[in-house]
């Protein structure tokens, strides 16, 4: 769905139905360290949540969602939600991660924003809970940044009495799996750095991130084919964004040269003991890893190594005020 309305006049109409209490806990300073602290775990947040929200409260919150990402990336966002209700039923509580019981909640999804939207050309706002975290950064009604974007899924696959088989996240694993066994026995030994896949994500929740070693496996390396389903599987992720802003992302990569793109993974695609795997490039760094329970837990990231969280915004800004 695209809206005619600006995002800042969505995101200020969203504060303007809260009241003062669910305002003050929404709203925070665009330089808050609330910003940056990115959680995709079980995890006590501040900021507002479906649980403080009446129904117009919450259909005003999921527009500002809506506007921010793609109509797929929307769905998908949906679809891991209700995955909490999967967990609800195959749990048996009481679960407890880092010293504190879990209940899983499909409520238990937050908003913040940061900056006033009404007031500033610059701010931000993210939406995060239970394996989603989204973090966007505008300037001038334009989103600029969308990074880190993390998704996951757990179960990967759905296969419960009770609810439809579903896999939310099916085409980052299908496109990975179709390309790794595209590649041939030499160009395996460059792509593969261990028979066996690490248990998470390597840029996890970091606040600042390099590339990772090994590169792997060079775009140039690929033959036609192989360098199509390359592509196909870059544009799942740069699909889940906002036209716009994954326009803007597409051509960021393409000047950066997608030939210096890499692509490296670790473990097996064709068996339980799960699999990893990255695209990286001067700029970018996507991850996908599933090998959690039997390999039926998905994290999946994408970072941009020049403006997470509007770095790049950031630095401007911060400039602007040391000439003054």
């Amino acid at each position: 769905m695209i809206y005619s309305q600006p995002l800042n006049k969505i995101a200020s109409g969203f504060l303007g139905i809260l009241g003062d209490n669910l305002k003050e806990k929404t709203l925070f300073n665009f330089d808050s360290s609330e910003k940056t602290n990115m959680q995709f775990v079980p995890y006590k947040r501040k900021g507002s949540s479906f649980n403080d929200f009446n129904e117009v409260q919450k259909r005003s919150a999921l527009k500002l969602l809506r506007a921010s990402l793609s109509k797929e990336g929307f769905e998908k966002v949906e679809e891991i939600i209700l995955l909490e209700n999967v967990l609800l039923k195959i749990e048996q509580p009481p679960i407890v991660f880092r010293g504190e019981i879990v209940i899983r909640d499909p409520l238990d999804y937050h908003f913040w924003i940061f900056g006033d939207p009404e007031l500033n050309d610059t701010w931000g706002w993210k939406f995060e809970g239970h394996h989603i975290s989204l973090n966007f950064t505008s300037n001038n009604n334009k989103i600029v940044s969308s990074t880190p974007s993390f998704m996951g899924s757990n179960p990967a696959i759905v296969n419960i009495k009770g609810f439809k088989k579903k896999q939310v996240l099916k085409k980052e694993m299908l496109y990975g799996m179709e390309f790794a066994k595209s590649l041939n026995e030499n160009q395996k030994k460059i792509a593969q750095f261990s028979k066996k896949a690490p248990k998470d994500i390597f840029t996890n929740n970091s606040l600042k991130i390099s590339k990772l070693d090994p590169l792997g496996l060079s775009f140039n390396a690929l033959n036609v084919m192989q360098k199509k389903i390359f592509l196909k599987l870059l544009n799942v992720y740069i699909d889940n964004y906002q036209f716009g802003f994954a326009k803007d992302f597409r051509k960021k990569i393409q000047k950066a040269g997608i030939e210096n793109l890499h692509f490296a993974y670790a473990g097996n695609f064709n068996n339980s003991e799960g699999y990893y795997y990255r695209i990286q490039g001067p700029m970018l760094i996507i991850e996908y890893d599933n090998i959690q329970n039997n390999a039926n837990h998905v994290h999946s990231v994408v970072r941009d190594l020049t403006n997470d969280w509007g770095e790049e915004i950031l630095k401007s800004h911060y400039l602007k005020d040391h000439i003054k």
